[in-house]
C-alpha cells in the first residue's frame, strides 16, 4: 500500500480485526454484483470506498427518474445511462483507484458461470427469482459465497449461502426453484426508498467480512426486517438434502 491508500484506508486499518492485512486483502479481492438498482447501489458504492480492487457490475437496465428516489449510485444527469455504467462513475468519483467493469446485459446462465469463476464473492441484488437462482447454481459450481438480499414494499431480507461450507444451505434450500413465489416488482408494489439502503449496506458488510475473514457471516441464518416497525426477525435455515442444487440427490445426479 501507498501513502495515499494507507491515508484512505486509515479507518479500517485502524480496526484490529481488519489491519493492513485485511485492507490488503480487499484491495486484491474482485467482488461480482449482479444488479445495480436500489441495493445494487450502495452495495457497489460501499465496496468501492472500502477498496474492493476489483467490481464487475452487471445490469442490463437504464438509469430512470423514478428510480432516483431511492437508487444512491444514479443521479438526474445519469438518466437514460445504463445503470451498470451509472454505478461505475459514481464509484470512480469516489476512489478512482478501483477497477470497476460495467457489464450492460441480462446475464444468463452461461454468463454468470463464466463471471461467477473469476469472482471472490457475489453479491446478488437483482430482482426476479429466474437470476437468483442461475447465480446460486454457478455459485455452487464454482464454491463461492453469495450475499443475498431482497426488498420490496416495507419488508427486506438478507442472508449468505456459503458453498465453501458443507453445513451452509444455498438459496435453493431456502427458495426452492419449483416453487411458486408471486414475482413482486418497485414499479408496481412500491418500496421504501431507506430500507433498500438498509439491506444494500448489510449485503456489503456481509461481502467485506466475508473477504476480509472478519466475524461470522449470515450463512445459515436468514434475517428479516419489517420496516414498518423495525423488528429483525432471525430464521435459521439449513441444507436441504432433497436440494436440486446442493442436496444429496444433485450430488448422486
Amino acid at each position: 500500500m501507498n501513502d495515499d491508500q494507507l491515508l484512505r484506508y486509515s479507518r479500517h486499518i485502524l480496526l484490529d480485526e481488519v489491519g493492513l492485512e485485511g485492507q490488503q486483502r480487499l484491495l486484491d479481492a474482485h467482488a461480482l454484483v449482479v444488479g445495480a438498482g436500489g441495493l445494487g447501489s450502495p452495495v457497489a458504492l460501499y465496496l468501492g470506498t472500502a477498496g474492493v480492487g476489483r467490481i464487475t457490475i452487471v445490469d442490463h437496465d437504464a438509469v430512470d427518474l423514478t428510480n432516483l428516489q431511492r437508487q444512491i449510485a444514479h443521479n438526474l444527469e445519469r438518466v437514460g445511462h445504463p445503470k451498470a455504467e451509472s454505478a461505475r462513475d459514481a464509484i470512480a468519483a469516489i476512489n478512482p483507484e478501483v477497477l470497476v467493469r460495467p457489464l450492460v446485459l441480462r446475464a444468463d446462465a452461461q454468463e454468470l458461470d463464466e463471471l461467477v469463476r473469476g469472482a471472490d464473492v457475489v453479491v446478488d441484488c437483482c430482482d426476479n427469482f429466474a437470476t437468483r437462482h442461475a447465480i446460486n447454481r454457478a455459485c455452487f459450481t464454482h464454491g463461492k459465497p453469495l450475499v443475498s438480499g431482497a426488498a420490496i414494499r416495507f419488508d427486506g431480507q438478507v442472508s449468505v449461502f456459503d458453498a465453501r461450507s458443507s453445513a451452509s444451505p444455498c438459496y435453493a434450500c431456502v427458495f426452492p426453484p419449483d416453487q411458486s413465489f408471486e414475482e413482486t416488482r418497485c414499479a408496481v408494489m412500491g418500496v421504501f426508498a431507506p430500507l433498500v439502503g438498509i439491506i444494500g449496506a448489510m449485503q456489503a458488510s456481509e461481502a467485506l467480512r466475508l473477504l476480509t475473514g472478519v466475524g461470522t457471516s449470515l450463512a445459515g441464518r436468514l434475517q428479516m426486517l419489517d420496516g414498518r416497525t423495525m423488528e429483525w426477525t432471525e430464521m435459521r435455515v439449513r441444507r436441504d438434502p432433497a436440494c436440486r442444487v446442493c442436496g444429496a440427490r444433485a450430488a448422486a445426479a
